[in-house]
């Protein structure tokens, strides 16, 4: 990664989005461990429920992963 990027000071929106961005990788990471380990959330759909919490843990990784090459590409 070029020094450049961590000269430029980022506007309060780009701060505002990357922190929001955090906290939905956090909450969704979060849920799907919880919906995964939690025997007593959704105990009737055995294997479909970890089925469930992989898919909504991959999908927070995709959306953090964008997060950060949307905001590599917006600077250069």
């Amino acid at each position: 990664m070029p020094s450049h990027f961590h000269n430029k000071q980022k506007s309060l929106k780009r701060r505002f989005l990357l922190i929001l961005g955090i906290a939905a990788f956090i909450c969704y990471v979060g849920f799907g461990v919880t919906i995964i380990f939690w025997d007593q959330i959704l105990p009737e759909y055995g294997n479909k429920k970890i089925i469930f919490g992989v898919l909504l843990i991959i999908y927070g990784a995709f959306r953090f992963g964008r997060l950060f090459k949307r905001e590599q590409t917006d600077e250069e």
